[in-house]
């Protein structure tokens, strides 16, 4: 049976106060269920023990030093992020990022809407690569009640479509990359138009360094 994994994660938020995220990105990492990463995630695993840490990557909180990063040297939490970047440069996966820009958009419902076009366009765009698949699994953990709704509503076409909602994030490395994708696409977006970047970005990303990313993993681009 030929499967396709899809992990998703998102940035931003569905609000529209004056707090609310000016951006909305959503990341997908297909990954071909054939084609075995075991020896990659073992790796990483490893070099991430050697740094010593060895849970979950969570891009924002690594960024801005919050929770469990909160005591972490500026170059502990760098060799982290480089273990996880490097790890998505080896692998066999394609990727989809969509960012939204909300200041464009008047409320909830409209980006709910945007959101739907933009995944029902990238399915239809690509509805033979999809056909290949006999199952195709999301993850995404509904960490947005509202967009799982969305994803469920444009994946319901493929029979064989399930969300699974439940699962160890730290073990699905792959959800990791998406949520660096998001996060590091976000940056690349922030700097192309001019959108004030916050001081914990700033620190910590050089737009060298966010270019020298993206055209190390445009190949992977879906």
């Amino acid at each position: 049976m030929k499967r396709l994994n899809i992990f998703v994660d998102e940035t931003g938020d569905f609000g529209f106060s004056e707090n609310s995220s000016e951006l909305y990105g959503i990341s997908f990492t297909f990954h071909d269920h054939k084609d075995n990463i075991s020896m990659q995630i073992n790796d990483l695993n490893d070099r991430l023990n050697k740094i010593g840490y060895d849970d979950m990557i969570h891009m924002a909180n690594l960024v801005a030093k919050r929770n469990e990063y909160g005591y972490f040297k500026p170059e502990k939490r760098k060799n982290i992020f480089n273990c996880i970047y490097q790890f998505s440069r080896k692998i066999p996966i394609k990727f989809k990022t969509m960012m939204i820009d909300k200041r464009f958009l008047n409320n909830k419902t409209q980006l709910k809407n945007k959101l739907k076009y933009e995944i029902n366009k990238m399915i239809n765009d690509n509805k033979e690569y999809f056909n290949k698949f006999d199952k195709i699994v999301i993850y995404y953990d509904n960490g947005q009640i509202d967009l799982g709704k969305i994803l469920d509503s444009c994946f319901k076409i493929f029979n064989s479509y399930i969300h699974r909602i439940d699962f160890d994030h730290k073990e699905k490395r792959l959800f990791q990359v998406s949520d660096m994708l998001t996060y590091i696409d976000k940056c690349d977006y922030k700097y192309k138009n001019k959108i004030k970047f916050k001081k914990n970005e700033e620190y910590f990303f050089k737009y060298d360094a966010i270019k020298r990313i993206i055209r190390d993993l445009n190949n992977k681009r879906f």
